[in-house]
């Protein structure tokens, strides 16, 4: 065999050593055919019809050998008394078993383990091997759990730079989407995304919690706006605490500059300083105009243009969550952060719910100690002169049905005092006869002998003749 080539040269019948491809080799050409005397063919034609002889010769004597063995191999699986075993099977059961022997040395095991108890065992310790597992690793005390912030949601004083990082609060847009307005609110870019400055976040998310604190401590009405999907739990969330009213659907446009119509049939009720409702003002308020609110938090802008240009118009003073591609001038006090995250969303509206809280706890004790942190309302600014008229003479009848009331309770008391004097005096007189009765007795020991019960009845015999003596 020629190594350089890689080709085997073969004696063939006739004498001439013919050159053949090495099975090894890479190449799949015969390249070189030599001949006994050392001269080469030069005719191509013979040289191919030579090798492909040779190769079909190999190839029939290959596939014979490979037939007999199949052969072979099926009569002796007949005729083998052996059971066909799986030898991987057997190496892992093996080497299974000599762990668990390795690991019960000290224990007393016996000698022969059978194939069931070892596949138990087995299973047995990768349970043990899943439950060490599930236990490596560090313990994390701080996790994020999406409830807390609706069950508990975060106070102002609660703010944090990393509060605002964990909520994702710095990711803006794309430079593409920007306003330029909102240039004094990103800190810089990063993978063509705006960064907000967290630094300016609290700063305004302060600003606007002390504004809602304010607003609810002189029992204003604030009405918390959040349409988009996955908002409708804070934003309830928020107005529960706030004491406040929310939206989170569709905004109806005209329900500010045309109220009356919209909203006119909404009820609305006149509580006192401790938010008690006083019932005889019900019947007033038909005729009054709709109420307004006396601030607007929206947490998502960019949806509700219609309602901030409303509260512009009625001079409502707005919040709004700013994002790096929305208008801060819509808005009366801006918070710059992420509107996208319903975890920044989630912090932005427990922190204000958590102001207004405050607010109205505030204003709550405040009234308890007879102080009002907002001017009252008069009956006049309700009613009409002639409702009020109305309602004078309601009163003076109601007055003279109370005092026609107390005058009867009066007469029932003094009845009731008299019957007493009565019942108090009868038993006394009652009494006197009972203690006069043992004295003739004393005085008298002969009456002792006819009080029998038998001798009673003739006495009572002899008297019946001398009733009809007397009255004749």
């Amino acid at each position: 065999m020629n190594i350089k080539t890689g080709i085997a040269l073969f004696l063939d019948a006739s004498g001439r050593w013919l050159a053949k491809p090495d099975i090894k080799s890479s190449s799949g050409k015969i390249t070189q055919e030599v001949i006994a005397g050392g001269n080469r063919l030069h005719n191509p034609s013979q040289h191919n019809m030579i090798a492909r002889q040779l190769c079909m010769r190999q190839s029939r004597q290959f596939h014979a050998f490979n037939r007999q063995a199949r052969t072979l191999n099926s009569l002796n699986r007949f005729y083998s008394t052996e059971p066909p075993v799986d030898t991987t099977l057997q190496t892992r059961i093996k080497e299974r078993s000599a762990e668990i022997e390795s690991r019960y040395q000290n224990d007393a095991v016996p000698e022969r383990i059978s194939r069931r108890r070892a596949e138990q065992l087995a299973w047995k310790a990768r349970g043990e091997r899943k439950f060490k597992f599930q236990d490596l690793g560090s313990s994390v005390t701080d996790a994020y759990k999406p409830e807390d912030i609706i069950r508990n949601p975060p106070k102002p004083s609660d703010v944090t730079l990393e509060l605002l990082l964990a909520s994702q609060t710095h990711l803006g847009h794309s430079t593409s989407r920007w306003n330029p307005q909102n240039s004094r609110y990103i800190f810089g870019i990063r993978d063509g995304i705006h960064v907000i400055s967290l630094d300016v976040t609290a700063a305004y998310l302060r600003r606007a919690a002390k504004v809602v604190e304010e607003v609810a401590a002189r029992g204003g009405l604030i009405l918390f706006v959040g349409t988009r999907k996955g908002q409708k739990r804070y934003v309830v969330r928020a107005a529960e605490m706030a004491k406040g009213y929310h939206i989170f659907e569709r905004w109806i446009p005209g329900s500010l500059t045309n109220g009356q119509q919209i909203l006119g049939h909404c009820e609305t009720k006149v509580v006192n300083a401790m938010d008690d409702e006083i019932p005889k003002y019900r019947e007033a308020l038909a005729d009054r105009s709709v109420l307004k609110p006396d601030l607007v938090v929206c947490l998502n802008p960019l949806e509700n243009v219609v309602l901030l240009h409303e509260c512009g118009l009625n001079n409502v003073p707005t919040i709004g969550v700013i994002d790096t591609d929305a208008d801060p001038t819509r808005v009366t006090y801006p918070i710059p952060s992420n509107d996208d995250s319903m975890r920044a969303i989630g912090v932005i509206a427990g922190v204000l719910g958590r102001a207004g809280e405050a607010g109205q706890q505030r204003r709550l004790e405040n009234a308890k100690n007879g102080v009002l942190t907002y001017p009252p309302i008069t009956p006049e600014h309700l009613l009409s002169p002639e409702r009020l008229a109305e309602l004078a003479k309601i009163e003076a009848g109601n007055v003279a049905a109370n005092a026609e009331v107390a005058e009867l309770a009066n007469k029932l008391d003094e009845a009731v005092q008299s019957i007493e004097t009565e019942q108090a005096s009868t038993p006394q007189e009652t009494s006197q006869p009972t203690e006069s009765q043992p004295e003739p007795q004393t005085q008298v020991p002969e009456t002792e002998k006819p009080a029998e019960p038998q001798p009673k009845q003739p006495q009572t015999q002899a008297q019946a003749p001398e009733t009809p003596v007397k009255d004749q």
